[in-house]
């Protein structure tokens, strides 16, 4: 893909501003910086009416790209694991109510005293079987976003887009849909397989959302120090054309946690997010 984006095709997670300001706001904002749609994160939705909040971004004219993140699966008791799985059916609800294409799963690791990774992957497999027909029948896709292999400890044992997509497959063996992948520049731009899985992915027709950012060198955190496009060594128009060339045409995401874009006003973050998209994506 040569066409560079348009701001109507571009989305910001609302991750991106911080959480400063409250959700109704960070909506106005996002809409005058002239983007197509916002990927709300739970912690700027749940506690307000949620209904009110989708009012909101539709009143403003913008679309959901997507609605961050799950709570994690593993669990160190049976009880546990099926509580987590509510959970995450509870917050499937609210990505329906926004007008949300997919929930991104941000599927979690080891429970506490743990060192059984085989068994926290089989507790998520279990968790999206469990979750497959409730979100199919709202209409919101299950999207598993795998994580750089640095968070395998903790925050998600699914590390690969293979891997992602093996999941799938198993839980959807009939590729009958309600269930794909997030695509993260951040977290798959060093993977040697990363174009051959983006186009595996676009084949099986599990692409439901693309995030772009950048990785800085050095990473000074290994969370809060996601750059902006075009400030590190990814190569995001790469991948993104590849997602393109795969077949995906959703919106293309902002989603950057960092301390440093944190500590500006949030009207320029928006504003350099809108420059580096239609320069670097």
């Amino acid at each position: 893909m040569t066409d560079r984006l348009s701001l109507d095709r571009c989305s910001i997670n609302t991750a991106t501003l911080g959480h400063r300001s409250h959700i109704s706001d960070v909506i106005d904002k996002v809409a005058r910086a002239g983007f197509g749609a916002i990927a709300p994160w739970r912690r700027d939705v749940e506690g307000n009416d949620v209904a009110v909040v989708a009012r909101q971004i539709r009143d403003a004219g913008l679309g959901v790209s997507g609605y961050c993140r799950s709570t994690y699966f593993p669990a160190a008791t049976a009880e546990g694991l099926r509580h987590n799985v509510e959970d995450n059916r509870r917050a499937l609800y609210d990505a329906a109510t926004l007008g949300s294409p997919c929930f991104v799963l941000v599927v979690g690791s080891l429970p506490e005293g743990s060192k059984n990774l085989a068994g926290a992957r089989g507790q998520v497999e279990d968790g999206l079987g469990q979750l497959l027909e409730h979100a199919r029948k709202i209409g919101v896709s299950l999207a598993v976003e795998p994580l750089h292999p640095m968070y395998a400890g903790d925050r998600s044992c699914v590390t690969r887009l293979d891997e992602a997509l093996d999941i799938c497959s198993r839980v959807d063996p009939d590729q009958a849909g309600g269930i794909g992948v997030a695509i993260d520049v951040y977290h798959v731009w060093w993977d040697i397989a990363a174009l051959e899985q983006i186009r595996r992915a676009g084949a099986e027709k599990r692409i439901d959302a693309f995030h772009v950012c950048d990785w800085l060198v050095p990473t000074k955190d290994l969370l809060l120090d996601r750059g902006m496009m075009g400030d590190g060594v990814a190569d995001i128009r790469r991948l993104r054309s590849a997602a393109a060339t795969a077949g995906f045409n959703g919106f293309t995401e902002t989603e950057i946690f960092s301390t440093y874009w944190w500590s500006l006003p949030e009207e320029e973050v928006l504003r350099t997010c809108a420059e580096r998209m239609i320069e670097f994506c």
